[in-house]
């Protein structure tokens, strides 16, 4: 998937960040050891950036879910949105970081069925999520409690899918460069 429209507006960076922007960045680069180019984009309106970061770290810390399981909605998501750069970034920490089996990893980038139940129940879900916009049936969150899920992590799904939004969206018109921590794993839809 390709967006046509590109923004005009440079990049934040940590040289010419504006004063909200600025400390953003400054986080991102001691955390990480580098500001990934989508957060530069992003930051042209930190509030995007820092509702990103915000959500991002709250479903990372409080979702219930595993880090492979993490990794699969964050992919899931970012995959029927047609975001390279997402999936690229988060291919590489599925890989490196969180530990999701090769050959789920490799599934979800195929587009083909995981051969894994209950992270196929998970994707499921993610998926059922985005295409009804947050209205499943009472058997879509059956499956998904039937899977092991809780109902609280239903909504967690919902923040998943709020902060993917906010990148896939941003990226889409932002087109940032991949980073090369994450070229390893490029991925095009």
């Amino acid at each position: 998937m390709s967006a046509d429209y590109q923004m005009q507006l440079p990049p934040q960076t940590l040289d010419n960040a504006d004063a909200k922007a600025k400390p953003l960045l400054e986080q991102a680069n001691a955390k990480l050891g580098f500001v990934p180019n989508m957060y530069e984009g992003m930051a042209k309106a930190p509030g995007v950036l820092d509702t990103y970061l915000h959500g991002y770290t709250l479903f990372r810390e409080d979702s219930g879910l595993t880090p492979p399981e993490q990794e699969v909605v964050f992919l899931t998501i970012s995959r029927l949105n047609g975001c390279g750069y997402c999936m690229s970034a988060h291919s590489m920490l599925a890989d490196k970081m969180s530990q999701v089996p090769a050959d789920v990893l490799e599934a979800i980038r195929g587009g083909q069925p995981i051969p894994d139940e209950r992270l196929a129940a998970l994707a499921d879900f993610t998926r059922v999520m985005f295409e009804t916009r947050g209205m499943p049936t009472r058997d879509d969150v059956q499956a998904f409690l039937d899977a092991g899920f809780e109902e609280q992590q239903v909504l967690q799904i919902v923040l998943a899918l709020a902060v993917k939004t906010l990148s896939n969206y941003a990226n889409h018109v932002n087109h940032p460069a991949l980073d090369d921590a994450f070229a390893g794993h490029a991925w095009q839809g």
